[in-house]
């Protein structure tokens, strides 16, 4: 049984291309990707240190075998699925050009990518602030009784916590889409 190694390590939505470099250190520093386990667990093996390229794709359920097949005869490894992202993987010793390193074949499709993760789960995550998060924190604080702070309290967290995450992956995938326009 190869040697292995847990790591506790959190990525946003919108920090996709940040773990895609983490991964490439660890790899380089002998541990290669073998799963993750939601919400934030990575498993990796020991293995030789190697430069290799990890890239994520998110597809949210929307990938087939052909897809699969597509990536294959580029010369890139399946890693596995965590919450809607395709973990791929490839040495950068087969690659031939730059673009051999990369998913996407242009900058149009790293923009689509990024509309479909702001369709798929930016927009659900603000419908649930919205429609759930909101109003029970408007709710615990109207009701003012004793037994309803507790509520208030965690309403309150959930309020901060939720603000901060939209507002920051928001602000992160605008940024990356004005640079992929601006390429």
């Amino acid at each position: 049984m190869p040697e292995t190694k847990t790591m506790i390590r959190f990525f946003t939505i919108a920090d996709y291309e940040e773990e895609e470099i983490w991964l490439h250190e660890q790899h380089k520093n002998g541990w290669k990707l073998h799963k993750m386990i939601p919400p934030c667990l990575y498993i990796f093996e020991k293995c030789t240190p190697e430069d290799v390229i990890y890239r994520l794709d998110y597809k949210n359920g929307a990938e087939n075998a052909n897809y699969f097949q597509l990536f294959t005869d580029y010369g890139w490894e399946y890693i596995g699925r965590y919450v809607g992202w395709l973990y791929f993987r490839k040495p950068a010793s087969v690659q031939n050009t730059e673009q051999d390193g990369e998913l996407f074949s242009d900058n149009e499709s790293k923009i689509d990518l990024i509309r479909h993760i702001m369709k798929t789960r930016m927009l659900p995550l603000l419908v649930i602030f919205i429609c759930c998060v909101s109003p029970n924190f408007m709710r615990s604080i109207e009701t003012g009784s004793r037994s309803s702070i507790a509520f208030t309290v965690l309403f309150t967290a959930m309020m901060l916590l939720y603000v901060s995450l939209l507002t920051y992956c928001g602000l992160k995938l605008r940024k990356l889409m004005k640079k992929y326009k601006n390429n």
